[in-house]
């Protein structure tokens, strides 16, 4: 008798049978390794929903409320608050001067930083010491720099701007009184130069030197291959730090206060300062809280944009590869 009989009639078992096992296996080891991964992170997860998502859950709370602290009133609202907003006039200006004073800003510290990077990008003695001097102003506090600059080098009487006016025969000028919102931009622009000029450095020292040899070996000038070559290589860059400064000037806060209190009238009233005026001189916090989330989403828009250009630059070399 064969072995086959002996043994009997043989049992085939398909492979996707026979593995279909290991899959749900390896699937489950690989949730409980993902688990394990996260687990130590949860309470920096929990952290930060207690930090933010629960102070902004309370502010669409607050929205919805008409309270005054004073009077003690604390009603429901419903949309009136938001509705007050958009027909508030003050409102109105306050959104148009975060407008004037954000593009201004994010413009001006634009221009300034791409021809200091430029400038740093040359090889000259003493370059480290001159890129250190630059960035400088980018690391002082915002309320410091406010200071320095309302009455260091705006003060009508001892400020450095009027100081070098007299010295050419021109009357000193009352820079924070004539020209609040000019005042603000320039000051705000000399901070965040430094930023700008570093990403757009960055640019210029990952811009392939062989291409420029070439574009110089064929005759191209210096202008030329500035508006040819760099000015497509830096596109992204400078669009990375637009995106970037705006979101960050957009909030500004500290500068307004210290130099012109949104004043004079609301010529420099931005949203931040109108929402501080509504909650800690009004005590209007149901206003307040509805300017909150106004801005709160204006400033998502923007950084929803900023991220999507920001994944775009990561994901750009591996698709030219």
């Amino acid at each position: 008798m064969s072995e086959t009989a002996t043994r009997g009639p043989s049992k085939f078992v398909p492979n996707s049978t026979r593995f279909a096992a290991q899959p749900d296996g390896r699937s489950a080891r690989r949730r409980k390794e993902g688990w394990t991964r996260r687990l130590p992170l949860l309470p920096a997860l929990i952290y930060m929903i207690v930090l933010t998502q629960l102070p902004f859950l309370a502010t669409l709370y607050y929205s919805v409320r008409s309270w005054n602290l004073l009077t003690g009133r604390n009603t429901f609202a419903g949309l009136d608050n938001y509705a007050a907003a958009f027909t508030d006039p003050t409102y109105r200006t306050a959104v148009l001067n975060t407008v004037l004073i954000t593009s201004a800003t994010v413009l001006l510290s634009m221009l300034l930083g791409v021809g200091l990077a430029l400038l740093i990008n040359e090889r000259f003695i003493g370059r480290g010491l001159v890129r250190t001097l630059l960035i400088t102003p980018f690391l002082i506090m915002p309320t410091a720099a406010a200071l320095l600059w309302k009455y260091t080098m705006l003060d009508p009487d001892q400020g450095m701007v009027n100081v070098l006016l007299r010295t050419v025969g021109i009357q000193p000028v009352a820079w924070l009184q004539e020209y609040p919102l000019t005042s603000i931009v320039v000051s705000g622009a000399w901070q965040w130069t430094p930023f700008m000029m570093l990403i757009v450095l960055a640019g210029l020292q990952s811009m392939p030197h062989d291409v420029t040899e070439a574009a110089a070996v064929d005759g191209a000038g210096r202008l030329a291959v500035f508006r040819h070559l760099t000015v497509p290589h830096l596109k992204p860059f400078v669009q990375l730090g637009v995106l970037l400064g705006a979101i960050n000037v957009v909030s500004t806060f500290d500068g307004i206060f210290m130099m012109t209190q949104g004043g004079p009238g609301t010529a420099t009233t931005n949203l931040p300062y109108y929402l501080y005026q509504q909650a800690f001189q009004s005590f209007e916090i149901g206003r307040a809280a509805a300017l909150g989330v106004v801005t709160v989403i204006g400033t998502i828009i923007v950084a929803q944009a900023a991220l999507r250009l920001l994944s775009g630059l990561l994901a750009g070399p591996e698709v030219r590869s």
